[in-house]
């Protein structure tokens, strides 16, 4: 009876421990990019993609997402190199035609809108010329107005440009009087509206855009999880809103028909 009773334990344990090793891990590229991914490299990352992973991995036991850091200077060398296997929130207009890859449409959209200090007087017009204005910019970003160029020199010679890592101080050297104009992430400035309305008034925001954000997933051709698959992992986690009520935190557009049923 204990021989029978010790090898019957040992087949859960070992069906169990079958289970648990039947979960592919799929790696996914981080770098700093509020309000999507915040500081990956840290202990305990925030922003969207993080709240996003977590959720997939509590849908489902077939994959385990897990973040990688990396940057936005060398993330596509990252991706074919292998050090992760996608990367969530890129844009087709940053570059990454050439790499080998697969993409997944997501059907989330946002912008990058120019914003200056308001003053009487100063209307949309105020966007129709950058020249001799000091622009406050976030490093590493491809931005519109410079023909989607993300290069530090480039953007100082030609705009007068200083560049930070911090939406937070764009916003300040404005309020401040020392720049002129900043570009900000739209779901990010929404966020900073609502935590700081006594400044809202203060802020003048463009009708026209820098560029908008038609964001893809973009894969590994070797990758465990391909395209199909991610989709259908998204259908399922906005089968009772989850997704939607996600995005909606991060002021974010809702998703069209990839997440639909």
């Amino acid at each position: 009876m204990v021989t029978l009773f010790r090898g019957g334990v040992l087949g859960l344990m070992l069906l169990l421990a079958g289970i648990v090793q039947a979960a592919q891990e799929v790696r996914v590229g981080a770098y700093h990019f509020p309000p999507y991914v915040i500081k990956p490299e840290s202990e305990r990352p925030g922003g969207l993609l993080p709240e996003l992973l977590q959720a997939l991995n509590q849908l489902q036991s077939d994959y385990r997402f897990t973040l990688v850091a990396t940057s936005t200077m060398r993330r596509y060398r990252d991706l074919q190199a292998g050090r992760f296997d996608l990367m969530l929130f890129e844009s087709p207009s940053w570059g990454w035609q050439n790499i080998p890859h697969a993409a997944l449409d997501l059907h989330i959209e946002d912008a990058e809108v120019y914003v200056a200090r308001s003053q009487p007087g100063r209307d949309e017009h105020y966007f129709d010329e950058f020249k001799g204005k000091r622009m406050a910019l976030y490093s590493g970003y491809h931005y519109g107005f410079a023909g989607f160029s993300s290069d530090k020199q480039f953007l100082t010679d030609s705009f007068s440009a200083v560049l930070t890592y911090s939406h937070d101080s764009n916003l300040t050297m404005l309020l401040r009087g020392r720049a002129d104009v900043a570009v900000v992430t739209r779901s990010y400035l929404n966020a900073y509206q609502q935590r700081y309305p006594e400044q809202s008034s203060a802020l003048l925001v463009s009708q026209r855009v820098d560029q908008t954000y038609q964001h893809q997933a973009l894969f590994r051709p070797e990758s465990a999880l391909q395209p199909q698959g991610f989709a259908e992992l998204l259908k399922q986690l906005n089968r009772d809103k989850q997704l939607d009520e996600l995005l909606a935190r991060y002021y974010l557009h809702d998703p069209a028909v990839l997440i639909n049923d």
